[in-house]
Order: C-alpha cells, then structure tokens, then sequence
C-alpha cells in the first residue's frame, strides 16, 4: 500500500482541494458544476468531474462519492487515492476504458456534515418521475412519532417506546420503515422529496455528458453506514434487470441485492442508479453500491436522528451541535488507518474489475 492516510480529509474544502489537486497532476481536466449555496465555512461547493481517457471511448468506468454527503469523507479518499496510483493510470490506459471521476455528488451535505442535500432530501431516494403518484411508505409513519421527539438526546418514555417496537417487529423492520424513503414529511429521515434535488439535475447532464458515446457503461458508488466495519458489501445498483445482476456477479463475485433480500439494505426506492436509463439508454449498464460497514445499526441509526434533530433546532446549545456533528462523524467515518487501508484495498479491486469487465 502507498501511503493513503493523506487521499482522506477532515473537510469538504479539504477533499476538494486534493481531489482538484491530484486530477490536475494526473493531466486531467475537471469540469465544475458550482451549487448555487455556499459550504459550512463559507467556501465554494461543486460537483467535480474529471475524465480520464478518450472522450469517444466506448466503455466509460464512473466512480462517484458523497452520495450521502458525509460519506464522501470515505468516497473521496478512494478517488484521491486512484488518481495518485500509476498502477492505476497503466490499468486504464491500457484497457481503453474512459473513467469517470465525479467527486461530491451532494456537496452541501459533505461540507455540513449531513447525509441529506440542502433540501433535506435523501439523493438516493430523489429518483422519481415526479409528474406520477409517488410511493407511500406506510410504515413510516408509524414509527415517524419514535423518530424526532422534542429534546435530545430522547427521553426515557421515547426509548422504552422504541424499544418496544423493536421487541414486536424486530430491527429489521424498523431498518425497512425508516430507510425506504419517504415523501409526506419533508423535515424527516430519508426524505425522497417533492421535486428533483440540484444533484438529481446535476448527475443528469454530467451521465448525459459522460455517456453519449458508451456502449458499456459501468458506476461504482462508494457508501458508507451498512454492515460489519471495514467490509466493502457490493450491493447490485440498478434495476432489477437478470441480465445485468448476473453480469455483476460475473464481474465482482459476490453481490448483494435489494430484489433478493441478501443485502444489509433494504428495499429503497427512487434510487439515483435509474437515471443511467434515461440520460444513457443506449449503454449496457452494470453497476454497484460499495458499502463500507462502520458502526451497528442502532448507533448508526441514533446518529441520524440526531442531526435530523439538530437541523430543525438551530437553537441547540454549540456544545450539542459539536456533539452530534462529531456522532454523525464518526458514524460514517472510522478515522483509523486499518480501516482506511481495508477501504482502499477493497476499492482498488472493484475498480480493477470493473474495467476487466467492461473490456
């Protein structure tokens, strides 16, 4: 292993400025798309993307970050650590694949340390043709009252409440309920959105950009929050296509699914992965989430609470605010060298495979 401590970052600004750094010194041009809000310190926020390989290439690689906005402190070390790889390059240019680099899907939510975008929306869930009914997460709702009580941390009554259901239904469930997606409260978990988020518009016309000329077009995006730490599950990301499953099974061994029930994630919907079809019909897509487990559910789960919490109390005392951004932290991020080296090497492989696969 080189030495990767230095790819990861504790700020958006950070990441940025070495993710801008490193593609500049690999004889890359970025293209940024800037948001129209400004980051946590009052720095510019973009989704940048850089191309490495021919821009008529017929097997086009995207390798994308933050996502979930704090998951990018994970995303984007994977993608620093690429562009400084010459292994890596040798790999690319002698495959013929173009790679497509895009850092910082949702950059409000990377730089405000939040999961959700500047619309308080879940990207991942934003997915929809929104002129048609969208889905009813019934199961919400139920639980929507557990969620965000007036104080935090919850009281003794809100934990025995939870408590309970989990006794009656299981974590499982209360896992499906909440993470779905929703789209009847707007200051909630996973809020999928009443509209397309800037990202949603943004990745649209970056795949439409990046894939016109593609035959074969492969997406790896890196996650963090499920399962065991340190364990990169390969989750299929697309729709629920035989063909292309099996094609990624080929390509990356095992892969978990959201059809099956053999993924640590639910089932979701208005996933960002549909949009390939769109903006890329022509393009044989094969994909996968690469989800890095970090904490247990529940601690994962009472981080996200809180920050939902924190962001409809803008009067919470900065000794909580420190206090909850550093839980949300360390939810989605573990700051240790063995678990950044068990990220890098796993996404090292992955990336490998899929340019094996699409030549």
């Amino acid at each position: 292993m080189t030495n990767i401590h230095s790819a990861f970052s504790k700020s958006y600004a950070e990441a940025r400025q070495k993710f801008l750094s490193a593609a500049q010194q690999a004889g890359l041009q970025v293209e940024s798309h800037v948001h129209p809000e400004k980051g946590r310190d009052g720095e510019e926020l973009a989704m940048d993307v850089a191309r490495e390989g021919a821009l008529d290439a017929k097997h086009v690689l995207l390798v994308s970050s933050a996502c979930h906005g704090v998951e990018g402190y994970c995303g984007s070390g994977v993608q620093i650590d690429a562009l400084r790889n010459p292994e890596w390059h040798q790999a690319v240019a002698q495959s013929g694949v173009a790679v497509v680099y895009v850092h910082a899907l949702n950059p409000h939510g990377f730089s405000h340390v939040r999961r959700v975008t500047q619309e308080n929306v879940d990207l991942n869930r934003n997915f929809h043709d929104f002129s048609k009914p969208l889905p009813d997460n019934t199961a919400y709702k139920e639980v929507q009252h557990l969620l965000l009580p007036e104080a935090w941390p919850p009281n003794q009554a809100n934990q025995e409440a939870t408590m309970q259901y989990i006794a009656q239904n299981g974590m499982p469930k209360l896992q499906a309920a909440v993470s779905q997606g929703q789209h009847h409260h707007p200051e909630g978990l996973f809020f999928g959105g009443q509209a397309a988020t800037w990202s949603n518009q943004t990745i649209r016309k970056v795949l439409k950009q990046q894939g016109a000329s593609a035959q074969k077009m492969a997406w790896i995006d890196l996650h963090t929050g499920l399962g065991p730490s340190g364990l990169g599950e390969r989750i299929y990301a697309g729709a629920n296509d035989a063909a292309a499953i099996a094609r990624a099974r080929q390509w990356w061994g095992k892969i978990t699914s959201i059809y099956d029930g053999t993924s640590s994630s639910a089932f979701l919907t208005g996933l960002m992965w549909m949009s390939v079809q769109d903006e890329c019909p022509q393009a044989e897509y094969t994909g996968i989430a690469l989800e890095y487990g970090t904490l247990p559910m529940n601690d994962m789960l009472m981080a996200l609470r809180a920050d939902h919490w924190l962001h409809i109390h803008p009067e919470a005392s900065d000794e909580q605010r420190h206090n909850i951004k550093a839980q949300i932290f360390s939810a989605f991020y573990t700051d240790t060298d063995v678990w950044r080296e068990q990220i890098i090497s796993q996404a090292r492989e992955a990336m490998l495979q899929a340019v094996q696969g699409l030549t």
